[in-house]
C-alpha cells in the first residue's frame, strides 16, 4: 500500500489527548443511566411485545418504574423480584404492569442478594444466544469467506422489510458483501422501538426485531446459493441505541452504525442520553462481535471537506477511544470517511487521496467505512460515474475496508436495478484493475500528498488540546464539530436521563463488563 510519512509522535499525543477527553466524559457520566439502557435490560431478561395499545411492553414497564420514581434502581431488580415473589415470567410480569393489574413497586422485597442473583439468570438466555450467533457467524465465514476487499456495500431500504429481503438478495447476486437497511425516516427520534414486520416506511425501513430476523434469514439463504458470506448492517443511533443494539446481537447482525455524536450534532439528541447510551450499546456490539460504523461522512457533508480534515480526523480519534472504552478491539471499530471534497478544487482527488490514506494508515487494524461522493452530484450522469469512479480507485490505492458503491440514484435508498448493477460491475472493475497498483507507487517527501497530510495531522493535533482543555461538552457548544452548536441542557430525551441509586443494578452490563474487560 502507499504509504505516507506520518509524525509518530504527533500521532501518539493525538491517541492520548483523545483518550484523555473520552475517559474525562465516561467518568463525568457513571452516576447516570437512561430509560433506554433500562428497556433494554428488560429485553435481555426476556420481555417482548406490545400491549392492546401497540406500546412496547419493555416501555410500559419502564414508565411505570419512570412514574412512581423507581427507575434510578433499575429496572432488573424490581422485574426479577416480582418473578420471585409471583412465581412467574418477566414477559408475565410486563403483561400484569401492562393490564394494570400488579404494582410492582408495592410487593414484598426478597433481599439484594436472591433479586440480584435471579436478575442474572433472568439474562442468561439472552446473553447465550448472542454468544451462540458470534460462534455462527465465525463458523459460516469459515465455510464462506469473503476474500475480496474492499467489501462492496449497498443500501436496500424500500420502506417495506419484505421487499428488502427480494431487493438484498438480488444485489448480493449483483455482487454485493454488505447490504445495509437503512431505517425509516425519523425513526431515530422515537423513543420506541416499533414491533413485528413492517410494509410503510420513508427514506428506509423501520428497525424492528422481526424485520432483522426476516434480513437475517434472506441473507443466509442467498450466502449459501454465492458461497460467500453477505453481511448485514441496520442503524443503532438515536433515542434506542442499546434497544437496537440488543435486537442486532439476538438477530445476528453483523455490523452497526454506531457514532458517539451522531445524535448530538445532527438529530439534536441531548447529549448525555447519547453519550451514556452509545456506551453501552458499544459493550453489546463488542459482545456480540458486530463491528460498528461511525458516523464522520456526517461532517463531511455538512461541512466543506477540505476545510474540516481536522475536525473530522479528532473525531476519528475521539470514536476510537470511545469504541476501546467499551470493550471494542480494533478489528470491529469501522471508522467513517467520506470522498465528498469538492471535485471542482485543482488536484482534489490528491487532498482526498491524502485524507484517505492518513485515516487508513493511522488505524491500521481497523475497518474504514468509505462513503461515496454525493454532495457535489448533480443531475449529469457521465459526470456522476466519474465521480464515482475516482472514489472507486481512491478506496483501492489506500486500501479501504468497507466501500459504500456510489449510485447514480444515490437518493434513492433502493435504487434503480440497471444503476445498481452498473455501479457495482464498476467498483468491481476497479478492485480488480488495482489491486496491486498501490504497492508499485510511492508519495514523494516534498509532493501535495505528503504535504497535505502533515498539515492536516498537526492541525488536528491543536484541536485536540483545544476541545481536551475546554471539554468536550464545551467544545460542542462552541461549534466545533461541523459548525454545529448543542448544550448539555439541552436537545431531545433529556428527560430519559436520571442518576442512579445507590442501590441501582444492571445484571448485562455486570456480565458485558466480566466479558470484555
Amino acid at each position: 500500500m502507499l504509504k505516507l510519512n506520518l509524525d509518530t509522535d504527533k500521532i501518539n499525543r493525538c491517541h492520548e489527548l483523545a483518550q484523555s477527553i473520552t475517559s474525562k466524559v465516561n467518568q463525568e457520566l457513571v452516576p447516570y443511566g437512561t430509560v433506554a439502557i433500562e428497556r433494554t435490560v428488560t429485553r435481555f431478561m426476556g420481555v417482548d411485545g406490545v400491549d392492546e395499545e401497540g406500546v412496547p411492553l419493555p416501555n410500559v414497564f419502564v414508565n411505570e418504574l419512570a412514574n412512581r420514581g423507581k427507575v434510578n434502581d433499575g429496572a432488573a431488580l424490581y422485574l426479577a423480584n416480582a418473578c420471585v415473589e409471583l412465581g412467574m415470567t418477566p414477559q408475565q410480569i410486563c403483561e400484569m404492569v401492562a393490564a394494570k393489574s400488579l404494582d410492582i413497586t408495592n410487593l414484598p422485597w426478597h433481599g439484594a442478594d436472591v433479586v440480584r442473583a435471579k436478575a442474572r439468570e433472568l439474562c442468561k438466555e439472552s446473553l447465550a444466544l448472542v454468544k451462540a450467533n458470534t460462534k455462527k457467524r465465525e463458523s459460516m465465514l469459515e465455510d464462506m469467506p469473503v476474500t475480496e476487499t474492499p467489501w462492496l456495500y449497498v443500501i436496500c431500504a424500500t420502506g417495506n422489510a419484505l421487499e428488502d429481503a427480494v431487493q438484498a438478495k438480488m444485489a448480493a447476486a449483483q455482487g454485493a458483501d454488505v447490504i445495509a437497511v437503512i431505517r425509516s425516516t425519523g425513526q431515530s427520534l422515537l423513543d420506541y422501538v416499533p414491533h413485528g414486520i413492517t410494509t410503510e416506511g420513508f427514506g428506509g425501513t423501520y428497525a424492528t426485531r422481526e424485520n432483522f430476523k426476516l434480513m437475517r434469514a434472506a441473507l443466509d439463504e442467498e450466502s449459501e446459493k454465492l458461497g460467500r458470506y453477505v453481511r448485514l448492517v441496520n442503524y443503532c443511533s438515536g433515542l434506542c441505541m442499546p434497544e437496537i443494539a440488543f435486537m442486532g446481537a439476538v438477530e445476528r447482525l453483523d455490523m452497526m452504525l454506531n457514532d458517539a455524536m451522531y445524535g448530538i450534532l445532527f438529530r439534536d439528541i441531548n447529549m448525555e442520553r447519547t453519550l451514556v447510551d452509545q456506551n453501552f450499546s458499544r459493550m453489546i456490539n463488542a459482545y456480540a462481535g458486530i463491528i460498528i460504523n461511525t458516523g464522520e461522512d456526517n461532517y463531511l457533508t455538512t461541512a466543506d471537506a477540505f476545510d474540516a480534515g481536522p475536525s473530522v480526523l479528532a473525531s476519528q480519534f475521539m470514536n476510537y477511544h470511545f469504541a476501546r472504552n467499551a470493550g471494542l478491539n480494533d478489528g470491529l471499530i469501522g471508522l467513517g470517511h467520506a470522498f465528498e471534497i469538492d471535485p471542482f478544487i485543482q488536484d482534489s482527488i490528491s487532498y482526498e487521496l491524502s485524507m484517505a490514506l492518513m485515516v487508513r494508515q493511522i488505524f491500521p487494524d481497523c475497518p474504514i467505512k468509505y462513503m461515496p461522493p454525493t454532495v457535489h452530484k448533480k443531475g449529469d450522469i457521465f459526470f456522476s460515474h466519474v465521480l464515482d469512479s475516482s472514489f472507486n480507485l481512491v478506496s483501492n490505492l489506500t486500501g479501504q475496508t468497507i466501500h459504500l458503491v456510489g449510485m447514480l440514484t444515490e437518493a434513492i435508498h433502493t435504487p434503480l436495478i440497471q444503476d445498481r448493477y452498473i455501479s457495482i460491475s464498476s467498483a468491481c472493475y476497479m478492485r480488480n484493475a488495482a489491486k496491486n497498483l498501490g504497492q508499485n507507487l510511492e508519495i514523494t517527501s516534498d509532493g501535495l500528498v505528503q504535504k497535505r497530510a502533515a498539515s492536516i495531522l498537526d492541525e488536528t493535533c491543536d484541536f485536540l488540546e483545544h476541545v481536551d482543555e475546554k471539554g468536550l461538552f464545551a467544545a460542542i457548544g462552541e461549534g466545533a464539530f461541523a459548525g454545529v452548536k448543542r448544550y448539555r441542557t439541552g436537545g431531545r430525551g433529556r428527560e430519559g436521563v436520571f442518576m442512579k441509586s445507590f442501590s441501582y443494578f444492571n445484571p448485562v452490563e455486570e456480565a458485558l463488563l466480566e466479558e470484555l474487560f
